[in-house]
């Protein structure tokens, strides 16, 4: 594994190719540099992008990303490749295969491009993994601090001997509970899980696991970037004051997420077919599941009991959290979306209340009905990156003072 630490400020003397204010039209040549005309050796093909505020990276500070923030540097990304694929709420995968001609950079040259501007504009540090698939991307941005650039080669040599002393759990993909049952077999390694025989790890994992652990494993990762537009997904994120041990309160946060996640979407008369849990580490590794609705939905306790199922699928028992962030995926609009009559009263009385309180929030704001079950947290002042304590969902609401 190549690596390049780029300064830690942007020089005061901007090169050419990276003007001083943001470009005003959506051309690529305006918007990122006049392209290239040699022929330029294609190190990677995936980056996979983390953004920071670069204050925060600064003073070591948990702090989040706005929005509107991200919104812009998912824009920004796009000037670069139109392969770009939103992962909310603070990262990105792109596929820069056609870009390194047209611009006339490698990879590593279009990161470097990329994490200038972020900063120079939108005051966002950036961890940039580079690869040729967004497997090792993400694996080799997975430990870097804000400001760096790592490139996996592209040679099976360098592939193995970047995977090979990694931890079980570093491998994208597998969760503690996997992690758990591998190392019990004494294979703790990247190393060790890939040269273990397939059907071995079938037995362990079961098979589809198994299959798709021993390619990832050795590097092997045929998952395509998917472009997305950021309006197809909707994210909110709690960052906990102190790592967080407790089960309890980590699913008072999803329980507050997926309310809040519910409450965006019905007034804005969309619904989702599918919702992803991200878990931050205190190490700064990640876990991301997603699972599909039944039916799309904006219905909060319907979110809130898919998001307690992705928690407890991970089987995290003591493992020290930072964050988690909730996204709502696949969004369409709710005349469009189709849903199941249960005839059940309980159902109907939920949804009544619901729509009660969608109205006294539009009324008096976002923060004047919360489910009781969250009732024990202080009301946030914001509605991401907040404190949020409470019991299972389906509690009455209850009005805040």
């Amino acid at each position: 594994m190549t690596y390049r630490k780029p300064p830690s400020s942007v020089p005061s003397s901007v090169p050419s190719s990276a003007p001083s204010s943001p470009p005003s039209g959506n051309s690529p040549t305006g918007a990122a540099g006049a392209p290239g005309r040699g022929r330029v050796p294609r190190t990677g093909v995936a980056l996979y992008v983390r953004f920071r505020p670069a204050a925060a990276a600064g003073a070591g500070a948990a702090a989040s990303l706005g929005e509107e923030t991200y919104e812009r540097l998912i824009a920004l990304l796009g000037e670069f490749t139109p392969v770009v694929e939103a992962l909310p709420p603070d990262a990105a995968l792109a596929d820069v295969r056609g870009a390194q001609r047209y611009f006339g950079r490698d990879a590593a040259g279009i990161a470097e491009l990329l994490r200038l501007r972020a900063l120079a504009w939108y005051d966002a540090e950036c961890v940039i993994g580079i690869a040729g698939n967004p497997l090792l991307a993400r694996m080799a941005a997975q430990d870097a601090t804000p400001g760096e650039v790592r490139v996996v080669p592209g040679d099976p040599e360098g592939v193995a001997a970047f995977l090979d002393r990694r931890p079980a759990a570093a491998l994208h993909g597998i969760g503690p509970a996997a992690a758990r049952a591998l190392c019990a077999y004494g294979l703790d390694s990247v190393g060790r899980i890939a040269a273990a025989p397939p059907a071995t790890l079938q037995r362990i994992l079961g098979a589809k696991a198994g299959r798709r652990v021993s390619e990832r494993a050795r590097g092997i990762d045929p998952t395509p970037v998917t472009p997305n537009a950021q309006a197809r997904s909707m994210a909110a994120e709690h960052r906990f004051v102190h790592d967080e041990l407790d089960e309890a309160r980590r699913r008072r946060a999803l329980l507050s997420l997926a309310d809040e996640l519910g409450s965006r979407m019905r007034s804005g008369g969309q619904v989702a077919g599918a919702l992803t849990l991200t878990v931050r580490y205190a190490d700064r590794t990640t876990t991301t599941r997603t699972r599909r609705l039944a039916e799309p939905t904006a219905h909060g306790p319907a979110l809130t009991e898919v998001a307690y199922a992705l928690h407890t699928a991970l089987g995290l028992q003591r493992a020290r959290v930072r964050a988690v962030a909730l996204r709502a995926e696949d969004l369409r609009r709710a005349e469009r979306a189709a849903r199941q009559l249960t005839f059940d009263p309980a159902d109907d009385k939920a949804r009544r209340i619901e729509a009660a309180v969608d109205r006294a929030r539009t009324r008096f704001g976002p923060h004047a009905a919360r489910p009781a079950a969250a009732s024990a947290a202080p009301a946030p002042a914001t509605g991401r990156g907040r404190q949020s304590h409470g019991q299972p969902y389906r509690q009455p609401y209850r009005r805040s003072a």
